[in-house]
């Protein structure tokens, strides 16, 4: 679950994004529920992969074959594919999108992709049921193996919708999809504003999550931030760890970090960060200065600093 910010910035929308242009690129079968009337339209934003190391070496060598060097192309092409035997023929996990780049439309042709308008749906039984056909019919291929696939629910509990004053129905939803998803090879994503719920079910709502995240946007200009931090400019929002999935342990998972930065590296690439303290620089005042020094005496003092 992901705990939209409370000032409506849609700081959430781009980490929904890219794990649902995630699970494309990886044929995955991707169920996306938005409280739009037609939420297909929002697959238009979906950014496109960037190009990987073996396919920037692939398009060199597709040059190199157009200026004529046919032999170093082949002494490079035979190197490729021996290096992908050795490598057991794993492709290469894509986790770089850009943003200003949508996702090509066979792309978009060559997965299954059903949309559904929770602005539109008649209940949530209605809805329940729109998932589990979903993950029942995804959940084998015509191989017999597994295969995984993904939900992206947006904004769940959006005013637009008829139930969003329905708390308890929302929960047993939430329980009811949580129960598919674990007898399933999916997982699923929900973005929530927890300003439009009581505190009450918004704290249910979070026990209910095997990961709860939230993201906050960042005031314009605050100068106490850009001195505090590095990268500011970068910055356009926080992202808070609140709890982290371990499944069938009873020892809570310790993180190292629990808020990183949202940055767009060249406004095209979401980059997720630790925070950085700025270093302090030396404008408050020499460090020799007599004042300033632990013995407080005169500059060659043993305890001078």
């Amino acid at each position: 679950m992901i705990m939209e910010d409370a000032e409506e910035a849609p700081h959430h929308l781009l980490l929904l994004r890219n794990f649902m242009s995630q699970g494309l690129v990886h044929n995955q079968p991707l169920f996306y529920a938005s409280p739009s009337k037609d939420p297909r339209a929002f697959l238009g934003t979906l950014p496109s992969p960037v190009l990987s190391k073996n396919e920037k070496s692939r398009s060199s060598i597709d040059q190199e074959q157009e200026k004529g060097l046919r032999i170093a192309w082949q002494y490079k092409k035979y190197f490729g594919e021996s290096q992908q035997n050795l490598d057991g023929n794993a492709t290469e996990y894509c986790n770089e999108f850009d943003l200003r780049k949508p996702l090509e439309r066979h792309v978009l042709n060559a997965q299954r992709i059903e949309c559904f308008s929770i602005q539109e749906s008649p209940s949530l039984s209605a809805f329940r049921d729109r998932c589990s056909s979903f993950l029942t019919q995804t959940s084998r291929n015509d191989g017999g193996t597994i295969c995984p696939s993904r939900i992206a629910i947006q904004s769940f509990c959006a005013p637009q919708c008829c139930y969003s004053e329905m708390e308890w129905d929302m929960l047993s939803f939430i329980r009811s999809l949580k129960s598919m998803v674990r007898s399933s090879n999916a997982v699923a994503v929900i973005t929530f504003p927890p300003s439009l719920l009581s505190s009450s079910f918004s704290k249910r709502w979070q026990h209910m999550a095997d990961t709860l995240l939230a993201v906050r946007a960042i005031p314009d200009e605050d100068k106490e931030l850009a001195k505090l931090l590095t990268g500011y400019q970068d910055m356009v929002g926080f992202l808070h760890l609140h709890k982290v999935a371990q499944i069938n342990a009873q020892v809570p998972v310790i993180l190292e970090a629990t808020t990183f930065s949202i940055k767009l590296q060249r406004r095209r690439s979401l980059v997720l960060e630790r925070l950085n303290q700025a270093p302090v620089d030396g404008s408050s005042g020499s460090s020799h200065d007599a004042s300033g020094s632990c013995g407080g005496g005169s500059k060659s003092s043993v305890l001078d600093f």
